[in-house]
């Protein structure tokens, strides 16, 4: 294998007996492995050197795996996807740190040849993590089973709401079947077109065809060739245009709008809808051998709503991006500002949470984003189900737990320098945290 393709794994165990069965398996999967004792040795290297992917035990010598990971996200370097290996007392530091952006984790014992399977995953997608979707268990399922899918050339039916990331996943599936990024993906929107100007999308035209048609053009059938072809809104789609469609799937060629001579095409098939095609079918507006024929392989991707877990792991994810964007407006939700959010339906799901953290940074005076600035006067996140589903006791808990813990990751869990930010003594804090139930992660400071 040629050196610079070789993926290069940052190995961080000081357990002697699990560093060399790690690094001996990685090594004959045809990985370069760079093994670390300590979390100072990883933190110098991976400041240092690019990595594929990082594996690493949340039990360090020196310090906890989860406070070198926080302290790596501090110095705004591009990470590889981080893998933690956790025991049963720190699943929760773990999952935590999924929630900060770490790819996954793994407890003991594990399944090796899994987590080979897992880091091969990883180490096809991008460095910097940017291919997940969110933390939730419904998106976290998706993200694991894209690389399995993109081996095979299945037709994929991807369904969900407007807003929710079907075009994202279609993409992240074209990258993982083309990672050379030399083939095209071609989207099309089949229900934003008239019938006629549709059938000339999809196959083309020739020279003559019609008025106006000065000169051939290719449909994306063809420019999808030898790539990926995304029909977004199928369900959209007239039935006169079902028949030419499932056609052109199932012969694999297709003849232009006013054309005799058939043209071979070759491409992946994902096709996406928000609506119940099966229901479709039963209403005689959408063709059963065509619903038979695309529902090879099905992804549904909930609505933002279904997966609270995600709101603000995204939200911090688009603020995140706009600060990078502008480096001299550095931008924080502030806790009401993320109850807010949790509180609020998100009808236009992430699409409309993107646009939301985008006009918040920019409109925000301050480096703490409030919820003024998410929301127009129309809108009233308070009045949403999720609001007024508790009592105010538990909503004030849950506002004081997460304000607290949003200051002891800036103050990386110093209980001194936390309280002492917070305006409470030490022993206040001790007894505000033990009441929310938050609990230090494993080898952090006191």
């Amino acid at each position: 294998m040629n050196a610079a393709m070789t993926p290069r794994l940052c190995l961080i165990e000081n357990d002697e007996i699990m560093g060399e069965s790690l690094a001996d398996r990685f090594r004959l999967e045809g990985f370069a492995v760079d093994w670390h004792r300590s979390a100072g040795a990883a933190r110098k290297a991976l400041s240092e050197h690019s990595y594929t992917v990082a594996i690493s035990d949340i039990r360090l010598p020196d310090e906890s795996g989860d406070a070198l990971f926080r302290k790596l996200l501090e110095l705004k370097i591009t990470l590889p996807p981080f893998v933690f290996i956790t025991g049963y007392g720190t699943i929760d530091s773990a999952v935590q740190l999924v929630k900060l952006g770490a790819a996954d984790y793994v407890t003991k014992p594990f399944d090796l040849d899994q987590l080979v399977e897992k880091v091969r995953a990883l180490s096809s997608s991008r460095p910097s993590g940017e291919t997940r979707f969110g933390v939730s268990p419904d998106m976290r399922a998706v993200a694991e089973a894209l690389p399995r899918l993109a081996r095979h050339a299945s037709t994929i039916l991807i369904n969900g709401e407007s807003g929710s990331g079907k075009e994202h996943v279609a993409q992240e599936l074209h990258r993982l079947a083309f990672p050379d990024g030399d083939r095209p993906f071609i989207a099309v929107n089949c229900g934003g077109f008239t019938e006629t100007l549709l059938e000339t999308e999809l196959f083309g035209h020739e020279k003559g065809a019609f008025t106006g048609a000065v000169r051939t053009r290719r449909g994306v059938f063809e420019q999808a060739h030898d790539g990926t072809l995304f029909l977004d809104e199928i369900g959209d789609m007239p039935l006169t245009m079902q028949v030419k469609l499932l056609r052109a799937v199932q012969e694999r060629q297709i003849v232009r709008v006013g054309g005799e001579k058939p043209i071979a095409v070759d491409f992946r098939l994902i096709l996406a809808t928000h609506r119940d095609l099966k229901k479709l079918v039963e209403q005689g507006v959408f063709r059963e051998d065509l619903y038979y024929r695309i529902n090879v392989i099905h992804l549904r991707i909930p609505p933002l709503r279904e997966r609270r877990d995600d709101i603000l792991w995204l939200a911090r994810q688009f603020v995140q991006a706009c600060v990078r964007s502008h480096p001299g407006e550095p931008r924080t939700l502030h806790p009401l500002t993320e109850q807010a959010l949790l509180d609020y339906p998100w009808p236009g799901n992430v699409r409309e949470l993107k646009h939301t953290m985008e006009r918040a940074c920019i409109l925000s005076r301050k480096t703490l984003v409030m919820p003024e600035v998410c929301f127009d006067d129309s809108v009233n996140p308070q009045k949403s189900d999720a609001a007024i589903s508790g009592n105010l006791g538990e909503y004030l808990r849950a506002c004081e737990r997460r304000y607290i813990l949003q200051a002891l990751e800036q103050q990386q869990w110093r209980l001194g320098h936390t309280a002492e930010s917070l305006g409470i003594s030490r022993k206040n804090l001790w007894e505000k945290m033990r009441k929310l139930d938050i609990q230090a992660p494993d080898g952090t400071p006191q």
